[in-house]
């Protein structure tokens, strides 16, 4: 059974003599003078619509233009940025903040625990092992050691059943492109050559000898951090032979997919592969490798909904499903006839929303209620046990391991009570604190509510409202909005080391979940894609609105935030609504709603967003609101700094690149537009300490200088 491995932010709060001094705003700031950014003469014609596309010659990430721009751009940037009086500040502070030392949930694989851990400031975080419990620790793995500048990151772990043999991932730059190197566990030593090109995979073990990996041709023309990916295969690589020779084992010019996914149940009878060509539905898939002659069974032929096969019992197989029930259940059946009219009920839907997994030869089902977590246990047979107790109102996460485990470890998190390890006895139902490291803050000093507020069409839309207790509610307060609104992904209270800066000089943090996300299921989700994209929008908008409107803040001191679809997200609202935000934060967004599909494997992303190609009707929708063609000349638009990176492999930063040098253009008033390009980054995952710090420093630094506080300086 595939072991997903992780870590969090692991703190408690302490109480620390502090001391303070005030530093202003600085009111005569400059911003250099923008680039010159030249401006094509491209048109495309979609369905007799003439479209121009100035900066079309942004997308050449590989051009001398593009990098003469990059670097004038970040020279502008930077300039701005060392202007702000207290900006060395904020970067000194949040580095205390950070300085704790971090531990992860352990797991076994053989005779080793092994955890992550990080001493407080290191880049990235290090695997460690030990022999049981009072073993001697060691280190396994030191990403910090796979080069020089922190740039280099895990990407991912995975050991074969017995625990002898491992196979992680590496991520260099912060690409999707990965590395695959293969260790004998005992000694670390290497097996076989280093597998490159991969991406978009996990790794999965048969027996000990090889792997199962996704990956698509790598891009022989052309940029392989833009070009398009279209066709992902599964390969069988037998150890100790050259890449070449791997087997394919799915996919391909016969049965193109666009993703596809293999794993093995934990006794490694079956294997199990989902195939999809958009980020939501996926065919299913199981073959016995028990018999050296079977064919791959099909278990659902369509991509209409989710499905996975979270383990086996014999010929039975366990499936959770989102058929006939939008919020997701789980049901069992026979490999022999595994088709959905044979599915028996295990745990049937709720109105909560469902996700599954297995420990200790039980189900554990994690629900959602309006974005807060319930967790259940059940026997195989679908009984239920017991309903956990948790720590308080949160998010809970880790309840997953091996058939044989007799407890596992599970963490527990919410806005202002960073995530703490527990220990759960399966047998017992019994949690005991497992690790809680310490952070210099008072975080009995804040909190957390969650409101319900009315968007445009009526409907309720929950948010979460993180202040220091006390404060008061004069429409001063700096407030960030954040959001994601996209993808069936849900937005659940988590610990942020950064979001302290915010609230220690009283300000306000709201996370809204829009429709979209997956906080009350399908049905939610599909209420914020393609042609109903919009109510998204008017999701975001309402709840600055209503942040206004309750007096936590006003539209003088609101900033709004969201990265990746929630870069689409903040571009569409400050172009819809440019009066009603003091500054603006997107990072990383899809900004270009007509030409996301033509870059790297954007295509899949159809199922929520269309494509301009699909019809006049959808073309038209996206041609509104899209950030880059919405923006409007002679126009006084927020406070803005755009954030991407050059090795974004997933939204090319040429979405970035194109809308700053729009905004730049049109943009009237004296609200500065900075567009801040990391490099040897990617679209966000395997970021260094060093890398996150900088970029957090200098967003509250932005923010503040532009909304002119005053900046308490907390030692």
């Amino acid at each position: 059974m595939k072991k997903i491995l992780g870590y969090g932010i692991l703190v408690f709060s302490i109480t620390a003599c502090q001391q303070e001094k005030t530093i202003d705003s600085k009111t005569d700031i400059s911003v250099k003078p923008y680039p010159t950014s030249q401006k094509g003469t491209q048109q495309d014609n979609y369905f007799g619509t003439l479209v121009d596309d100035p900066y079309r010659w942004l997308e050449d990430d590989l051009s001398a233009d593009t990098k003469n721009w990059i670097k004038a751009e970040n020279e502008v940037t930077d300039d701005y940025l060392s202007q702000i009086p207290y900006r060395e500040q904020i970067r000194k502070r949040l580095e205390n903040l950070w300085n704790y030392e971090k531990e992860g949930a352990p797991f076994k694989e053989g005779e080793y625990i092994y955890y992550y851990k990080n001493n407080g400031l290191q880049n990235q975080h290090v695997l460690y092992r030990k022999k049981g419990e009072d073993g001697t620790e060691e280190v396994f793995l030191d990403p910090n050691k796979f080069s020089d500048d922190g740039t280099t990151s895990l990407a991912g772990v995975d050991f074969s059943k017995d625990g002898s043999l491992v196979a992680y991932q590496i991520s260099e730059g912060g690409s999707d492109w990965r590395k695959v190197i293969i260790l004998k566990a005992e000694d670390k030593s290497v097996v076989g050559d280093t597998l490159v090109d991969v991406k978009f995979t996990g790794l999965a073990w048969k027996g000990n000898e090889g792997i199962y990996y996704s990956s698509y041709d790598k891009p022989k023309e052309g940029s392989a951090l833009s070009a398009m990916t279209d066709q992902h295969k599964l390969y069988f690589h037998n150890l100790n032979t050259p890449q070449n020779t791997d087997e394919l084992v799915f996919g391909g010019p016969t049965m193109p997919r666009r993703y596809v996914g293999g794993y093995l149940t934990e006794d490694e009878r079956f294997l199990v592969v989902t195939a999809a060509n958009t980020t939501s539905g996926n065919e299913l898939y199981v073959k016995d490798l028990t018999n050296p002659t079977a064919a791959f069974v099909t278990v659902v032929d369509n991509m209409e909904k989710n499905h996975t096969i979270l383990d086996n019992d014999g010929s039975k197989l366990l499936i959770y499903t989102e058929l006939d029930a939008p919020n997701g259940r789980v049901v069992q059946t026979e490999v022999a006839n595994p088709t959905p009219s044979t599915w028996k009920n295990l745990i049937p839907e709720t109105e909560n929303v469902l996700s599954a997994s297995l420990a200790g030869d039980k189900i554990f089902a994690t629900y959602l209620k309006d974005a807060i977590s319930q967790v259940k246990q059940f026997d195989k047979a679908g009984k239920l046990e017991r309903e956990i107790e948790l720590p308080g109102i949160g998010t809970a996460s880790g309840f997953g391991g091996k058939k044989t485990d007799k407890e596992l470890y599970y963490s527990f998190t919410n806005y202002v009570n960073p995530g703490t390890i527990y220990k759960y006895d399966i047998a017992s139902g019994k949690s005991e604190v497992y690790k809680k490291p310490a952070i210099k803050f008072d975080l009995a000093n804040y909190e957390s509510k969650q409101v319900f507020y009315t968007s445009k069409d009526g409907t309720k839309v929950p948010m979460i409202i993180t202040y220091k207790k006390g404060i008061k509610l004069d429409g001063t307060n700096p407030t960030m909005l954040y959001a994601y609104g996209g993808f069936n992904i849900s937005l659940t209270p988590s610990f942020s080391t950064s979001t302290l800066i915010l609230l220690e000089q009283g300000g306000v943090y709201a996370v809204a979940n829009l429709r979209g996300g997956g906080e009350y299921g399908e049905t939610w989700h599909v209420a914020g894609t393609k042609l109903n994209k919009q109510n998204v929008f008017d999701d975001f908008i309402a709840a600055a609105e209503y942040l206004i409107a309750e007096k936590y803040t006003s539209s003088d001191h609101l900033a709004i935030a969201g990265g990746s679809n929630g870069g689409l997200l903040v571009g569409a609202c400050m172009t819809q609504r440019p009066d009603l935000y003091k500054v603006a934060f997107p990072a990383v967004g899809v900004l270009d709603m007509l030409r996301y599909h033509k870059f790297t494997a954007g295509a899949g992303w159809a199922f929520d967003y269309g494509t301009a190609d699909d019809s006049a009707e959808m073309f038209n929708y996206l041609y509104k609101y899209s950030p880059y063609h919405a923006l409007k000349p002679n126009t006084a638009y927020p406070a803005t700094m755009v954030t991407t990176a050059d090795h974004d492999d997933r939204v090319v930063p040429a979405h970035s690149f194109k809308f700053a040098a729009r905004l730049q253009e049109y943009n009237t008033g004296k609200n500065p537009v900075l567009i801040r390009i990391d490099t040897k980054a990617g679209h966000g995952a395997g970021k260094s300490t060093e890398m996150v710090i900088a970029e957090q420093t200098d967003k509250w630094a932005f923010m503040f200088q532009n909304m002119n506080l005053k900046y308490k300086d907390i030692k």
